[in-house]
């Protein structure tokens, strides 16, 4: 959908940051979209920010540099852990001249499993992953949490492979920490920086919640690397990045990482097999509609939208739940007046404002379970049921 008088008026109301995943490197599809039913990765700088997040930039406190002892125990720690960590390809293992993206990861037994960002693997047709040396293997994905972005991998790695310990505790703000990664075209290379939060939140229920946050550079193709204390323990796992700025020139570029323990039950959960899908209906912010995730009712109020805040979508997939049910979209005139097109104000008689209350609304709910939508239709009130999907099965 092109831009509009509109949307043009609503983004003028807002201002932004991106979010995207640091996953595949170079030959990633298209920025995220605030979706309901997709995290892609995306390059380093998408065309357009893909969610506003106003004001959470404000407040920090610089950066302590990282001193010279702690540069040089950081490096002795690369070069002593990198050959547990992996280069992961998006192509056939006897097969891979030209693979369709690149991610990390890092293996944890000795057997050879493996831990990396699930955005990283999602729905790859296949996967290859090679190791410091330059050797190739075959990845099978093991288990999954969508909601938590986190994969356990099985690679066809020898016996006697080196693999990482994960920490014994959570690190604290201000430690340093070593990132290993493919980002930027390098080939599992060391980036360094300190923890700079402990439970950061993303303002997306499409990206994991309760992040570490980091100083390290990290971009595309970083995510599924680990995050490694000074003891030599991954304290977390690679998942997406932020860009704040108006210019190349006043980037303010974060980490996050999803926290992982020596005893976190979600990681054995993944290493016994299980598959935890995020639920999905089928509807997307597209482009540039993506910044308006957050519109504050108060600009929903003063827009040609309506006068009842809720959340307004520009697709419905073909096939999804949303579309069984009959759901439709957002559609404006040329000159930017609404034609037509749903406003969802309430699941299961819980009120939200936007699209980002939606997707939150969501993904309380597990797939399988039957939802009400109270829905504005040509401002009249009506009730629509769906049953929610698994993400992979879209």
């Amino acid at each position: 959908m092109s831009p509009t008088g509109l949307q043009a008026t609503l983004l003028g109301l807002l201002t932004g940051a991106l979010l995207v995943g640091a996953g595949w490197e170079a030959q990633a599809q298209n920025a995220p979209q605030n979706t309901l039913q997709n995290t892609q990765a995306a390059p380093a700088r998408p065309a357009s920010p893909v969610n506003s997040v106003p004001g959470k930039a404000a407040g920090r406190l610089p950066v302590k540099p990282l001193t010279a002892q702690e540069n040089a125990a950081l490096q002795a720690l690369f070069t002593k852990l990198r050959p547990a960590t992996l280069r992961i390809e998006q192509c056939p293992v006897n097969a891979c001249t030209e693979p369709g993206g690149v991610g990390t990861g890092f293996l944890i037994s000795e057997g050879g499993l493996a831990l990396t960002a699930y955005h990283v693997v999602f729905q790859a047709p296949a996967l290859s992953a090679r190791t410091s040396n330059g050797k190739r293997y075959p990845v099978t994905v093991v288990g999954y949490d969508d909601q938590y972005d986190l994969a356990v991998v099985q690679v066809g790695v020898p016996k006697g492979t080196p693999f990482l310990p994960l920490a014994k505790a959570a690190p604290k703000v201000g430690d340093a920490a070593l990132a290993i990664g493919n980002g930027g075209g390098a080939y599992l290379r060391p980036k360094v920086g300190r923890f700079t939060g402990l439970q950061s939140e993303a303002g997306r229920a499409d990206f994991p919640p309760g992040t570490l946050e980091l100083s390290a550079p990290l971009v595309p193709g970083d995510s599924g690397g680990p995050i490694i204390n000074r003891a030599g323990e991954v304290a977390g796992v690679v998942s997406y990045v932020s860009v704040r700025g108006e210019d190349e020139n006043s980037l303010d570029i974060h980490a996050y990482a999803v926290p992982v323990t020596a005893t976190d039950a979600r990681v054995a959960e993944l290493r016994r097999g299980v598959k935890r899908d995020a639920p999905v209906i089928g509807i997307s912010l597209e482009g540039e509609w993506s910044l308006l995730a957050n519109l504050p009712e108060s600009a929903f109020v003063e827009s040609k939208l309506g006068k009842t805040a809720g959340a307004f979508f520009t697709r419905v997939v073909p096939g999804s739940p949303a579309a069984k049910a009959g759901l439709q979209p957002l559609r404006v005139s040329e000159k930017g007046d609404l034609v037509s097109g749903d406003i969802v104000t309430a699941v299961n008689g819980r009120r939200i404002y936007n699209f980002s209350d939606f997707q939150y609304a969501v993904r309380r709910h597990a797939p399988g379970e039957t939802v009400t939508l109270s829905v504005l239709r040509g401002g009249k009130s009506i009730s629509v049921k769906l049953t929610l999907a698994a993400r992979s099965t879209m």
